[in-house]
């Protein structure tokens, strides 16, 4: 299989660190966001593509058997993901390539999912279109991703004040992008996006959205 990981570079410190920080923080994170996921990713299929898998905090949502073809990029993730796949009962298919250049053929899925994956790309937009192309006429794209507090709220100015450092340590991650916009310009049929908020100590991670989109 040819590598394509143009638009990620593998930094040694972060991408251990987001491992690890993902790793001790799966049932926390799920915690919080478990209602949303449970409803969005309800009902999948027994093959799916998943947007950065991470080290597999969502494949609790699916039946023992299944298949997940997982495109994620940072290499540090891939032996947290291959446990889990395992004790979970699920294969696994890593494709350690971005999100803009996802190498599957055009119409081959039925389901591509993403969780907080979008905040990370380098460009979103061609992200989606990437999932338009994969997905079958009728599929969907099930998602949960956080984004920009609305304009003069108190987490808006926190999004703004903490940009860099944020964005440095978790590789990439932007809290302001407004990414219901993006999906509902990315061509899809039907959009269903639902806003919400959880409530954590990490703020600017607050704002969310969950929803489907069908091709």
């Amino acid at each position: 299989m040819s590598v394509d990981t143009t638009g990620y570079q593998a930094n040694p410190w972060r991408g251990r660190f987001n491992a690890g920080f993902f790793r001790a923080m799966e049932g926390y994170l799920d915690w919080h966001l478990r209602p949303r996921k449970a409803e969005v990713f309800a009902d999948l299929p027994d093959e799916v593509v998943e947007l950065g898998s991470g080290v597999g905090a969502n494949l609790r949502y699916m039946p023992p058997g299944s298949r997940v073809i997982a495109v994620e990029p940072n290499p540090h993730m891939h032996a947290g993901l291959r446990r889990q796949a395992q004790r979970r009962g699920i294969e696994v298919d890593i494709r350690d390539v971005v999100g803009e250049r996802v190498d599957l053929p055009d119409g081959s899925a039925d389901t591509v999912i993403s969780s907080l994956v979008l905040c990370t790309v380098t460009d979103p937009a061609r992200v989606l279109a990437e999932v338009h192309r994969v997905l079958q006429p009728g599929g969907r794209f099930c998602f949960v991703e956080h984004v920009a507090a609305a304009e003069g709220t108190f987490t808006r100015r926190v999004q703004r004040a903490v940009r860099r450092p944020w964005r440095w340590v978790f590789e990439g991650c932007s809290c302001e992008r407004d990414l219901a916009a993006t999906i509902q310009a990315a061509g899809f049929k039907h959009v269903t996006i639902q806003p919400y908020r959880i409530h954590s100590p990490f703020l600017p991670f607050n704002t969310q959205i969950a929803g489907h989109a069908t091709r």
